[in-house]
């Protein structure tokens, strides 16, 4: 069974956070709360430990995760911010989105659609944010649902139902009331709502 830490939600504790961390670099793999709802995740550089998320979720090789990043500086580096892209990620991270924007080299090929584009998240969680700072690396993120499954986990209980036996370690950080991310393309030279969540989508309409 994966081990099972409590880690506070808006203070997480740095102890904590590197033990965590310590499973990522050995490419483990986590649940972990977000502010849209629990996540399962990676580091990014880890094939392996990607290869048993996709096998976790039963999910179709074609279709690349999603990663998060610790901010705007971070984003760049995997991804290809213009002008307009900027001003709008600048105003809405960390918050809620997800945005569609084309990957750079530094994005392992496994973590690219065919159209070489990247999801890329800045999520409003202080758990998270601890994570990648400390890890150095962006961190894959999924729904901590199985595909066919239409009920995310609320909590690390339901985490641990779901999980507990296919993953390394489960963060419980309290409840969250799932509700997925706005996904929003910035390849395009207008921003294109792809699927509309938790964040306010009138404001790239």
């Amino acid at each position: 069974m994966a081990l099972l830490l409590e880690i506070h939600p808006h203070n997480p504790q740095p102890r904590l956070i590197s033990q965590v961390v310590d499973v990522l670099q050995r490419g483990g793999v986590i649940c972990y709360p977000t502010d849209t709802m629990y996540g399962l995740g990676c580091d990014i550089f880890s094939q392996k430990a990607i290869k048993r998320v996709y096998q976790i979720k039963k999910r179709p090789k074609h279709k690349p995760f999603t990663f998060m990043c610790s901010g705007l500086k971070n984003i760049s580096q995997y991804g290809h911010v213009g002008n307009t892209a900027y001003r709008l990620m600048h105003k809405n991270l960390p918050g809620p989105y997800t945005f569609v924007l084309p990957g750079t080299k530094l994005v392992p090929r496994i973590m690219l659609t065919r159209q070489k584009t990247v999801g890329i998240r800045v999520p409003d969680h202080p758990i998270c944010l601890a994570l990648i700072e400390s890890l150095g690396n962006p961190i894959l993120t999924t729904s901590a649902m199985s595909e066919d499954e239409s009920e995310p986990a609320r909590d690390a209980f339901d985490v641990n139902e779901l999980f507990g036996n296919q993953v390394d370690l489960i963060i419980d950080g309290g409840p969250v009331y799932p509700d997925p991310s706005t996904v929003v393309s910035l390849v395009g030279d207008r921003p294109e709502v792809l699927r509309q969540g938790k964040g306010d989508s009138s404001i790239f309409l």
